[in-house]
């Protein structure tokens, strides 16, 4: 059971984290149609693969873009479902229309390589299942399934039982602009998805979620070798400098850690500040924090919707609590709402002098600003931005661009910002997304994390073959990057190599 949600008589009951209505009651995928929407993937993934990779590539594009045409009924039923404000579900649907200069990344990644006489191609796992979490229903789905469907595969998609319908649209969306079986959509909890990943016709398991989720994954992934991709958890610290713009800091310390009320797996959860700085520092957090207001995500006024679940609020509350009995002082809200009141909602909230230990290996995932101070030394902002479990984003801030620089390599995490927040605009969609320690497994996005969907095979050729010989896979699409055509590329080291097979031969 995910984030409280109830299963009854073979349905979830999907509400309103708002007002606790009830949406809708969605069916659970059986075990019959597991194996159905996995063995209509294992006949379409053939075809699939045989068609050329910018034939590929583009089709993903075109699938992409039917988003548009479901923008505002999809925007409409993510606030319904996890509470985030109407404005954050449009950016998520409008981010995930356009996927043109991704995809041709994608297609870039998955492009064959020459060296010397060997032609170095892809090839796809096959069936890959797809696990996306409730925190942002569309995007989670669509960075997985893109880079695996470019890269030729088949997916059957599991969304998380907190956002069924929207998730489920979005899986829906893609299936009709694409060939039959190529998508399909599985519905339930935790135990449709363990018979998805353990399924013995499925090669490859894409997840974003809990680390104790991936942790599962991967131990039945081992069973037969099969390759995973682990997106999971994070305990994102933020390290502030005496000399850093505290104004951008503060800024930035509020919005990456409200921003989707928390509910980030890279949200900003440890802010450690130089103690010199450090009650200026929370004055200017703690004006910055006032101005989030909380309510219905369909109220245009509101910064903070509720939180996905009452679950998830009590989490975040017990969080608080924990901080504050250990000596943590609670400068902006920390409280709970009154019991008359519907929808599970949280304040804005800002804790100081957090001691190190009270929060530093339990993800948060909510609407807390976290405030610690250390000594002002690079060494102690290292030792105690490290000391985690995880490692998934962090951020350093300085005026001292050498000494942030430095600071942040020697952090134990995936990605991190200086002077930034290592998701916001400036980072380059060519970056792979990461996690350290137990933050993830393999590489999700960049081209390292787009090859992940695809095996590399290896052609060696004695003789430079005639163009027209070389296998269709191992061609450079004429409608991708320009390049010479293979054969011509091969000429260059097929004479080492027809040398040493006929030194080979005389011996």
């Amino acid at each position: 059971m995910v984030q409280g949600v109830v299963i009854e008589q073979g349905h979830i009951v999907d509400t309103n984290p708002a007002t606790g209505a009830v949406i809708q009651r969605v069916r659970v995928s059986t075990p019959a149609e597991i194996d159905a929407a996995v063995a209509a993937a294992r006949t379409a993934q053939p075809l699939w693969n045989a068609r050329p990779l910018h034939e590929r590539t583009e089709l993903v594009k075109q699938a992409c873009a039917a988003l548009a045409g479901k923008r505002q009924q999809l925007a409409k039923l993510i606030t319904a479902e996890m509470g985030k404000t109407l404005a954050e579900s449009l950016e998520e649907v409008d981010d995930n229309i356009d996927m043109s200069a991704y995809c041709d990344l994608v297609q870039q990644a998955n492009a064959p390589e020459v060296d010397g006489g060997s032609l170095i191609v892809r090839h796809p796992h096959g069936v890959v299942a797809v696990c996306a979490p409730w925190n942002y229903p569309v995007e989670e789905i669509v960075l997985l399934c893109v880079p695996a469907l470019i890269a030729g595969n088949a997916v059957v998609v599991k969304p998380s039982e907190v956002v069924p319908l929207s998730s489920g649209l979005v899986v829906e969306t893609l299936r009709d602009a694409l060939p039959s079986g190529l998508v399909n959509l599985l519905q339930g909890d935790g135990e449709v998805g363990a018979l998805l990943t353990g399924h013995p016709l499925v090669d490859m398991v894409g997840f974003t979620g809990s680390t104790a989720t991936g942790q599962k994954i991967l131990n039945t992934a081992s069973k037969t070798l099969k390759p995973v991709v682990l997106e999971c958890g994070g305990k994102d610290p933020m390290v502030v400098l005496e000399d850093a713009d505290l104004e951008l800091a503060a800024h930035d310390a509020v919005a990456y850690s409200l921003a989707n009320c928390g509910q980030v797996c890279c949200a900003v959860e440890r802010v450690y500040v130089a103690a010199s700085v450090a009650a200026d520092f929370e004055d200017k957090v703690k004006a910055e924090a006032s101005k989030w207001k909380v309510g219905d995500g369909v109220d245009p006024e509101t910064t903070i919707g509720p939180m996905a679940s009452r679950m998830q609020r009590d989490i975040v509350h017990s969080h608080v609590t924990k901080a504050t009995q250990a000596g943590a002082r609670c400068v902006l809200g920390g409280e709970l709402p009154g019991s008359s009141e519907r929808g599970n909602y949280y304040p804005a909230t800002v804790l100081a002098d957090v001691p190190h230990g009270a929060l530093r290996d339990e993800e948060t995932f909510g609407p807390v600003v976290a405030l610690s101070t250390f000594d002002g030394s690079d060494d102690t902002a290292v030792a105690l931005a490290n000391d985690s479990r995880y490692g998934l984003t962090a951020s350093v801030y300085s005026s001292d661009l050498k000494r942030a620089g430095a600071v942040a390599a020697r952090l134990a995490a995936g990605q991190v910002g200086v002077n930034t927040n290592p998701l916001s605009g400036v980072r380059s969609i060519r970056c792979p997304f990461v996690g350290h320690k137990e933050s993830g497994y393999g590489t999700h996005s960049g081209f390292d994390g787009w090859r992940q969907f695809s095996t590399p095979k290896s052609l060696i050729y004695a003789e430079a073959p005639a163009d027209d010989a070389v296998p269709a896979v191992a061609k450079r699409d004429r409608r991708g990057p320009a390049v010479p055509p293979v054969a011509a590329l091969l000429a260059f080291g097929a004479g080492v190599l027809i040398t040493l097979a006929a030194t080979r031969r005389r011996a």
